[in-house]
Parts: C-alpha cells; sequence; structure tokens
C-alpha cells in the first residue's frame, strides 16, 4: 500500500514539470504537429486541463460516497470538439494547478485507510483511491514525455 502523503507530494509536483516542459515555447511551436498524428503540445495541456478535474470529481466521489459509479470520457472526442488548438496556455497551467492544489488540501485531511475505498468505473470495473490516485499523479509525467517529443522535433533545447 503506497504512503498517502507520498502519493500527494507527486501528485503536487506535475504542474511544475509541465509548467517547465513548455517553458520558451512560442504559439506557434505550442501550436505544431512536428510529429505525424500525435496532438500539438497545447493540445497535450488542453487534454491535461481537461481531465485534471475529471480525476479529481472521482476521487471526491470516491472520498464521499459509497462505491460511486463512475463514469469514462473520450479523450479523444474532448480534442476533436472542444476548440484545443484556441484556449490559453496560461488558463490551461491555473485551472490543472488550482484543481490539484483543492484536491490536496481534501486529500491532506483523509486517513491513510480512505486510500483503498473503492469506485466502479465503467469501463475499468472497481479502482480505488490508491489507484485513481496514482494514475492521476503520473498522467502529466505521462505526457510531458510527448511534449519532449516534440521540443526535439521542432529543433528546441530539452528542458
Amino acid at each position: 500500500m503506497a504512503n498517502l502523503t507520498q502519493l500527494i507530494d507527486d501528485y503536487l509536483a506535475g504542474p511544475a514539470v509541465l509548467r517547465q516542459a513548455v517553458t520558451g515555447m512560442s504559439r506557434e511551436q505550442l501550436l505544431a504537429r512536428p510529429v505525424a498524428g500525435k496532438w500539438s503540445t497545447l493540445e497535450v495541456v488542453a487534454h491535461l486541463a481537461d481531465f485534471d478535474p475529471i480525476l479529481a470529481t472521482r476521487m471526491k466521489s470516491i472520498i464521499a460516497e459509497d462505491k460511486p459509479q463512475l463514469i469514462g470520457a473520450d479523450e479523444n472526442r474532448f480534442a476533436a470538439t472542444l476548440a484545443y488548438h484556441d484556449r490559453d496556455l496560461g488558463e490551461e497551467l491555473a485551472i490543472i494547478e488550482h484543481t490539484r492544489s483543492q484536491m490536496a488540501r481534501i486529500l491532506r485531511k483523509q486517513t491513510e485507510e480512505a486510500l483503498q475505498r473503492v469506485g466502479v468505473h465503467n469501463e475499468r470495473g472497481p479502482l480505488t483511491l490508491e489507484r485513481f490516485l496514482t494514475m492521476a499523479g503520473k498522467h502529466i509525467t505521462h505526457h510531458v514525455q510527448f511534449i519532449a517529443e516534440k521540443r526535439q522535433a521542432l529543433g528546441l533545447p530539452a528542458v
């Protein structure tokens, strides 16, 4: 079983990693798709900004309710229909930072036992709070590797 404090710390570290990953990128570079078939950097950030609140809401439901039903969301439909290239980078980063700050405050009031509370995802079945927090904590770092790939393809220095 993971340690709640460490999971929260890992979760809170994500926004700084993301902010660093996009440092120095122009609007043109944020919108570029230098890797065929992949999202632009801004689309990656918008995806994170859309799904971080979804993950937080799922965790809140697991904390507050007994075995809540959790509904999946299609990231590709979000990207196709929610104007990702019209988004503002600073606003998207702020959404992620504020979502995680609020969620961390809630999580710090929980006991270690709360990590074993369960929600039932319509696609993945029963999942614990520990699993959701672990997934949420790794979500940004998972996507930052794709931003690094785009930076390299654009000839930008690694950060």
